[in-house]
């Protein structure tokens, strides 16, 4: 019984120590899968940490491949700080091969500091994406800066990677300003003070041209004439011309006629 007993309690021994080791593998296998499963079953993906770095952006461009960024259905750039926004990249394949698009990564700058980094946006990469020669397609990316992110006006670079011929190069799709608003408002702080201001500016001017326009219309109204008498005009003028020979002449016809 002794050797039985020894048998038992070693076997359940092994089994226990090494279950983690089971459980380990199974998880590999699983997430084996399920990787082969997401890459045959979507092209896109969203890049974590662990992949390829594409450095500070020392890739040259490639001859013939132009870019275009579109923000659909929002003309005005605005991004809500906290929320996804959606922005279509068009590549224009003018050169003689194929190339393969890697990824599109993007990053946020003060606009008038451009070497101050505000936010290092998401990497999407990209699996069996290709544009052949003459040939164009658009590529979709999403991102979203942090929600904590002051409204206002900030400048968004975006970069796409590709391969032509195994040699890895990119191109800048985007370098602008984006408006940057908090979630839940049209505005921001900086654009309801300048709305506020421009407003007050429109009623000081129109006071303004009023009080104008009732200076003028009291200036074009006329004085009231007043009636001057002739015997207080006669007087003056009587006593101003006494003693002169107007009045000696003057007195002389008064004699005639009577």
């Amino acid at each position: 019984m002794a050797p039985m007993n020894r048998f038992w309690i070693f076997g359940l021994a092994f089994l226990l120590l090494a279950s983690p080791l089971v459980q380990v593998a199974r998880c590999q296998v699983e997430s084996d899968v399920v990787s082969e499963t997401a890459e045959e079953g979507s092209d896109v993906g969203i890049v974590g940490d662990d992949v390829q770095d594409f450095g500070d952006g020392s890739f040259p461009s490639a001859p013939g491949i132009d870019t275009i960024t579109v923000f659909p259905k929002n003309i005005a750039k605005l991004v809500t700080a906290g929320e996804e926004t959606e922005l279509l990249v068009g590549v224009k394949n003018d050169g003689e091969s194929s190339l393969n698009i890697i990824a599109v990564r993007a990053s946020v700058h003060l606009p008038f500091d451009h070497n101050y980094l505000v936010q290092n946006l998401t990497v999407q990469g990209f699996n069996n994406a290709s544009v052949p020669a003459s040939a164009q397609a658009t590529f979709p990316y999403l991102f979203a800066v942090s929600k904590f992110l002051q409204a206002g006006t900030f400048d968004l670079v975006g970069t796409i990677v590709y391969e032509i011929d195994e040699h890895p190069y990119q191109n800048t799709f985007y370098n602008g300003t984006i408006e940057v608003v908090e979630a839940g408002g049209f505005l921001s702080m900086e654009s309801v003070f300048l709305v506020t201001l421009g407003v007050a500016l429109l009623v000081l001017l129109g006071l303004w041209i009023h009080g104008q326009i009732q200076h003028l219309s009291k200036k074009t109204k006329r004085a009231p004439k007043v009636e001057i008498g002739t015997r207080a005009t006669d007087a003056s003028i009587d006593e101003w011309l006494q003693g002169t020979a107007y009045t000696q002449n003057l007195s002389s016809k008064l004699k005639k006629k009577k």
